[in-house]
């Protein structure tokens, strides 16, 4: 499916991911061998996706929207390789992490590296609205990511703090992505803002179907290990549900794993979370989230490309991994 969706820009996919490749490069042997350790290991590439798309949809896919792709996509990479470092994951897209294959102090300055390189190609694009947006945007994941620590075993935290982590730190890029295609099309700020509320929008629910395949994905498929939100004491959507809807028993169990930040009891968890409701809970939730973020995209005229991110907000909601 993602990949009929990328047809619609395929040529302009391919001159970003050798983009990608060609600002990769170092002197430094290491940055490299992380570099592209981590880029060469796939992933969806939605983010840029998402620029190319929105870029087409309002007029046409410029080398600029390509190197502007490119950006966020290095942006979304140092968010991993910082994530899985203070996640102590171990395993990412059916593979070691970074930083189970050469160290996390390597793969911590690798990340930096990442990040600044693509300031640098921001720079180049000579765009200060541009510039300053998505110094904000970077500003803001960064929250979101010492938000998500400080809440990390907290049992008591609610739907509407899960809510302000996520909005930070994952469906900010998202929005950025889209608004980023909108300014440098030199799109009106009406048109700017109903974009961003549409990558915001997908980009929530993209992370609460996330937060359900921890509990109910495949790991053949899904690339992570079950049960690693757990692990980490994260308070994702399907366990707040439970701890405040299910029965006094699936309560207390979940309350205990997230405080002490164990899998230990996870199909126990699993079950409670099934048998709570919070499953479908969390998916109606993301839906709804999905319907807001198709409204916004009445903001473009009727078009392939915009057909292509009806698309991919349907997809976000339904995919297995």
């Amino acid at each position: 499916m993602i990949e009929d969706i990328r047809q619609h820009v395929a040529e302009a996919f391919n001159q970003v991911n050798n983009l990608i490749v060609e600002h990769l490069r170092s002197d430094v042997d290491m940055v490299e061998s992380i570099g592209h350790y981590i880029v060469d290991a796939g992933g969806k590439r939605l983010r840029p996706l998402l620029v190319l798309l929105t870029a087409q949809a309002l007029g046409k896919v410029s080398d600029e929207q390509c190197k502007f792709a490119a950006v966020v996509e290095f942006i979304h990479t140092a968010t991993l390789l910082h994530d899985d470092v203070v996640d102590l994951s171990a395993l990412r897209r059916g593979r070691p992490t970074a930083n189970a294959q050469f160290g996390n102090a390597p793969s911590v300055l690798v990340g930096d590296f990442i990040y600044t390189r693509a300031f640098q190609l921001m720079v180049q694009l000579d765009n200060m609205a541009l510039l300053s947006h998505m110094a904000d945007t970077t500003n803001t994941i960064a929250e979101g990511e010492v938000l998500q620590l400080v809440r990390a075993g907290d049992a008591a935290s609610t739907e509407a703090q899960y809510l302000a982590v996520i909005e930070r730190k994952t469906a900010a890029l998202f929005a950025a992505a889209c608004k980023g295609a909108a300014i440098l099309a030199g799109a009106q700020a009406r048109q700017q803002e109903q974009l961003y509320q549409f990558g915001m929008n997908l980009g929530i629910a993209f992370q609460m179907i996330d937060d359900v395949l921890d509990y109910t994905g495949d790991p053949a498929v899904t690339g992570k290990h079950i049960g690693d939100d757990l692990n980490e004491g994260k308070p994702t959507l399907p366990l707040i549900h439970v701890m405040r809807e299910g029965s006094a028993e699936h309560s207390a169990l979940v309350r205990n794993a997230l405080e002490h930040k164990s899998s230990d009891a996870l199909a126990d968890v699993i079950t409670a979370v099934a048998q709570s409701g919070s499953i479908d809970y969390t998916r109606q939730q993301a839906e709804a989230f999905k319907r807001a973020a198709l409204n916004a995209l009445t903001t473009l005229k009727e078009s392939p490309s915009k057909d292509a991110l009806k698309q991919l907000a349907e997809l976000s909601t339904q995919r297995a991994h």
